[in-house]
């Protein structure tokens, strides 16, 4: 038992952590605020399935499984939203907010040679000037992303999984009064 606690406890914080933060790093690199936002939470409530595993509080886990839930729906969203699937349109400033800003990776991604217009006149200059092609690209910015986004609905899903599993096994263990008043 107290080997598939630890094993937990690392699938809790290690791998889910790790990837957040790098995908935290790139977004505000990026400035794609709505996506900096939902990280922000996610690394909390890793965190407090950390500690539910931990400390053996049930409702901590049940919290991140909840969350994890959303997190799921979240990252199966980003990439519907990076394949333009429906009405979604990776080029709309849904996930900036209206800032103008794009993916990192767009721009910065391995072998990518941006080409920027030579008259830079914008209507708005506070938008952030975006390139008129990208050339080189080993991976297409949006393939990078989705590619983040199915990485994070794995974890998650091993994530739900396991703090079901923990948490009904600590409300197993925690039955201590099975056999009622004897007398």
């Amino acid at each position: 038992m107290f080997l598939v606690s630890c094993f937990l406890l690392f699938s809790f914080s290690s791998p889910p952590q790790l990837f957040v933060i790098e995908r935290q790093v790139f977004d505000f690199l990026g400035y794609m605020w709505a996506p900096i936002l939902v990280n922000f939470f996610q690394i909390l409530f890793v965190i407090f399935g950390f500690f539910g595993a931990y400390q053996y509080r049930p409702r901590y886990l049940v919290a991140y499984t909840v969350w994890s839930l959303l997190w799921l729906g979240w990252n199966i969203f980003l990439i519907c939203f990076y394949l333009n699937i429906g009405i979604l349109d990776r080029d709309s400033d849904l996930l900036n907010l209206g800032t103008g800003s794009v993916s990192w990776f767009e721009e910065n991604g391995y072998g990518c040679r941006p080409t920027y217009p030579t008259n830079i006149t914008s209507e708005d200059p506070y938008r952030p000037v975006r390139p008129e092609r990208v050339d080189g690209c080993l991976l297409e910015y949006h393939i990078v992303e989705v590619v983040q986004s199915g990485i994070h609905c794995a974890l998650a899903v091993f994530g739900i999984f396991g703090a079901i599993c923990l948490g009904q096994t600590f409300l197993d263990e925690d039955d201590s009064c099975k056999y009622g008043p004897s007398g």
